[in-house]
């Protein structure tokens, strides 16, 4: 029998003991770093560039390459419920290691599948010639709980003596800390118990609440402690070895002791179990959506991936399900992020933007409090459920320092009604709409000049409250920051729309004569807009007015969100498009934030320079809206094209404004969320545009309006469009230089379907 040359026999702790030991009552520690809680120490954000990322409702993890949490306790990986890090330090360890990647590949949202492969040199092979020898698999399911099937197979000529180490760790870390949040106090960590083959960790937050994570596993292990397990044991030639554990987090409200409840399901055959009731669930979800079938498979791929991402996204909260914003940072309900993608996926799945507009009208603001900007009828901006929310430490409970989201709940309102025709739904939320209106005129608009401003109000909140939220999101073109109250340009866009939509609600749902005021208020809005941002030697709006109502005039994309709301005239939409696809703003890879003609540009910062994919959408519908679609389509090419060269075909939160060069990949910014919800509905929006996908539900029309294929499309059959009460099947194919569209199939009640094609 051959036996490793120079094997270890490290155990995974000093002091690991082969027998578990009895119960003990939880025991308080100094020194986490002593018995298994490593030190938090995030003295600079790591990038996710790379990581594995698993998502499921309320759950989501992040491992380096070969599937582990490395180094201990330091930023950004690890496995995370809702805001909480419940474990921080996960490295596997085998005898002839460490391994050699072969491949790391996430399968679906909520599964992963690494293959590594450990040589022969240690077992009596040639170091000058080493030959792959066991092949190491490590597949994850995350589900409710955290599950992993180690499988090890014997390549060599003999059995041979193995060894397996799983070292663990759990700081149970806010997520705020993880990103480099400096907290005066934790609370009170207790030494890791083993019991009945288990291995639980507990922590009791400032705030009262007790934390376990525990794990439990298939095989009982040689040695068991505090810090791991490891498994020695004969691995036969050409035979498997199987290993499979899980992990699971669980929680208390009241200051009692820790109770032992079920331990977390572990069995071999679970993977495959798990993995199949996964797969029934998301093929019931993408049933529920429109299927959007082309000539062009990694297109296909994209799409897949978008829609797969977009239901690893739901989380349950407060007794609903709400579509978070994106993973790692923002595993939680953000009103602008969900309100967007709503808005983007009306054509996929329009419970999406149902469920958005529940549960922000339930959340709406009732009163005010300058600590957490909460004012009567605002919408919120971010909801946090960890540590720091929950002991006053943070104002995300929730915070309100968004100004925009207010009305875009409005627009979603009425585009939902508009593709839906749900006559249900508008009723239902007609006093949150008339509560939002109120808000924008009493609150949003403080010294009365019509537009809607910002100041925070918060020790802990933002300093720009609108989508480019960064501290210097909203700059003069040499850098300087404007002093709030600012008004910022495309925010005014969004209370022009939202009035003009709300006019039409309330038309047809609310009293007589609400609607008019509403109407006329909206109209004298859009002149004020086109008078006091436009800049007439630029081409384009001014990012925004500051406290003295002078213009910020940096050129940003922000302006092209005005193209969305209807705001300018035909001619200033013909020079905002223009100035938008010019050499300082389209980089070859989408449009930028921010012209790199001006001094504060920088490609590679968050907001002044970058590209973000949901931004570049909102501008292709905007330019529809102007019959400029086939203008668009060099952008929804490059979103597709950059899709396709990133890893997973996982369109990013943003990436990188460098200009594109020959044979260039776009550049991906270090910390960019992914999957980011508006991010994967980028692509739904900018398709319906280009195709001119416009319903009107309530009338029992489809409008097909000059639809343009992409240039790397040539055939597009998308089935089970959702239109009123109907689900239409159309296919769009190129024929020379022009789109045409057959009706194939409705279903549902009867609708109308109009073609013009220019």
């Amino acid at each position: 029998m051959i036996r490793p040359n120079g094997s270890t026999r490290d155990t995974v702790a000093e002091g690991a003991v082969s027998v578990p030991s009895t119960r003990a009552d939880l025991v308080p520690v100094e020194m986490r770093e002593a018995v298994g809680y490593p030190r938090i120490d995030c003295r600079g954000v790591r990038s996710v560039e790379g990581a594995i990322v698993l998502k499921h409702d309320r759950l989501f993890l992040l491992t380096d390459r070969h599937g582990d949490i490395m180094p201990p306790g330091q930023c950004t990986l690890g496995l995370f419920l809702d805001d909480t890090r419940i474990l921080s330090h996960y490295a596997l360890r085998i005898s002839g290691g460490p391994p050699a990647l072969l491949s790391a590949q996430v399968l679906r949202p909520y599964a992963s599948q690494i293959d590594l492969a450990v040589s022969d040199a240690i077992f009596g092979g040639s170091a000058w010639d080493p030959k792959h020898a066991v092949h190491v698999r490590r597949e994850v399911v995350l589900d409710d709980q955290f599950l992993e099937r180690l499988t090890l197979e014997n390549h060599l000529l003999e059995p041979v003596d193995y060894w397996v180490e799983l070292a663990i760790g759990c700081d149970f870390a806010d997520i705020f800390e993880v990103r480099g949040w400096r907290r005066e106090r934790r609370g009170q960590f207790y030494a890791p118990r083993v019991e009945n083959g288990e291995v639980i960790f507990a922590y009791r937050g400032v705030d009262g609440r007790l934390l376990r994570t525990r794990f439990c596993l298939e095989q009982p292990p040689t040695a068991i402690d505090g810090r791991g397990f490891r498994w020695e044991f004969r691995l036969a030639t050409g035979a498997q070895h199987v290993l499979t554990w899980a992990l699971r987090a669980e929680e208390e409200t009241a200051a009692t002791p820790v109770r032992v409840p079920a331990p977390p399901t572990v069995a071999r055959d679970q993977v495959e179990t798990r993995r199949a009731e996964l797969r029934e669930t998301y093929s019931r979800w993408r049933t529920e959506c429109s299927r959007w079938k082309s000539d062009v498979s990694v297109f296909d791929d994209t799409v897949g991936r978008a829609i797969d991402d977009l239901y690893a996204l739901y989380i349950s909260a407060d007794g609903g399900r709400v579509i978070s914003a994106g993973i790692p940072w923002y595993s939680t309900v953000f009103g602008r992020d969900s309100i967007i993608t709503g808005l983007e996926t009306l054509a996929l799945h329009p419970g999406i933007a149902v469920d958005t507009l529940r549960y922000l009208g339930r959340r709406q603001g009732e009163r005010e409090d300058p600590r957490t900007e909460e004012q009567p009828g605002k919408i919120l901006h971010e909801l946090r459920r960890g540590e720091m929310a929950r002991s006053g430490e943070i104002p995300h409970v929730p915070y309100f320092g968004t100004v925009d989201a207010t009305p875009l709940w409005i627009i979603l309102l009425h585009e939902t009604w508009r593709w839906t025709g749900n006559d249900d739904l508008v009723p239902e939320l007609l006093p949150n709409l008339r509560r939002a209106l109120a808000w924008i005129d009493d609150y949003g608009d403080p010294d009365g000049d019509g537009f809607v401003e910002y100041h925070c109000t918060s020790r802990d909140g933002l300093h720009n409250q609108g989508w480019k939220d960064s501290s210097d999101g909203v700059p003069f073109p040499d850098g300087r920051l404007p002093e709030p109250p600012i008004a910022l340009v495309e925010v005014q866009g969004y209370v022009y729309d939202a009035k003009r939509r709300a006019a039409e609600l309330l038309a047809r749902y609310g009293a007589p004569g609400e609607a008019e005021p509403v109407r006329a208020a909206a109209e004298r809005l859009r002149a004020r807009i086109q008078e006091a941002f436009w800049m007439e030697e630029m081409g384009t709006f001014a990012l925004a007015l500051d406290r003295h109502k002078r213009q910020v005039p940096t050129v940003t994309s922000n302006a092209g969100h005005l193209l969305w709301n209807r705001v300018p005239t035909p001619e200033q939409a013909a020079r905002v498009v223009a100035t938008l696809l010019d050499r300082d703003m389209f980089s070859g890879w989408g449009i930028r934030t921010l012209s790199a003609r001006h001094p504060v540009f920088n490609p590679m910062s968050y907001h002044n320079g970058s590209i973000w994919p949901h931004d570049n959408a909102l501008i292709v519908l905007g330019m529809a809206q102007y019959d400029m679609a086939a203008r668009a389509l060099p952008v929804v090419d490059v979103l597709q094209e950059s899709a396709a060269q990133i890893e997973f075909q996982r369109v990013p939160e943003l990436y990188c404004g460098m200009r594109r060069a020959s044979g260039m990949r776009p550049v991906l910014y270090p910390v960019s969320c992914s999957p980011q919800a508006w991010a994967s509905g980028a692509i739904f929006l900018m398709l319906q545009a280009v195709l001119g996908i416009f319903p009107e539900g309530s009338k029992g029309l489809l409008h097909i309006r000059n639809p343009v294929l992409p240039g790397f499309l040539h055939d597009l059959t998308i089935t089970g469009l959702p239109a009123g009460r109907s689900r239409v099947s159309l296919r769009f194919a190129r024929h020379r230089d022009r789109t045409l569209v057959n009706l194939l199939e409705v279903e549902g009640d009867p609708i109308q379907v109009r073609i013009e094609l220019g």
